[in-house]
């Protein structure tokens, strides 16, 4: 199992735009084409309000790959992710990291 950790560093004021589109529409479509999801924080007390991070976890490197190349090719969330910026920009940047679990970890 390999875990997939993404921060989104979003633009000032941008937060509640990027938020919906998870709640309304990324999820769906990373339902649809099997991508699974571990969960999703924001910063309650740290240095940024304006991040969301959140864990993906995949069977393998290729299966990533392969499921992540599919998704930012998919036309729906082409025309989602089009849609949801039509006020401006969303996202500064995006962080991500690989992680194997540990032989202690809860999580395997």
């Amino acid at each position: 199992m390999i875990y997939e950790l993404r921060t989104y560093h979003t633009l000032p004021g941008r937060m509640p735009a990027l938020l919906k589109r998870f709640e309304t529409r990324t999820l769906k479509i990373w339902e649809r084409m099997g991508i699974r999801q571990l969960g999703f924080w924001r910063t309650t007390v740290g240095p940024s309000h304006l991040e969301l991070v959140y864990i993906l976890v995949w069977d393998s490197l290729a299966e990533r790959e392969r499921l992540w190349g599919a998704f930012v090719a998919d036309a729906e969330w082409q025309e989602v992710a089009a849609a949801s910026e039509v006020d401006g920009p969303i996202l500064a940047n995006i962080t991500n990291s690989f992680m194997s679990p540990t032989s202690f970890s809860a999580l395997q």
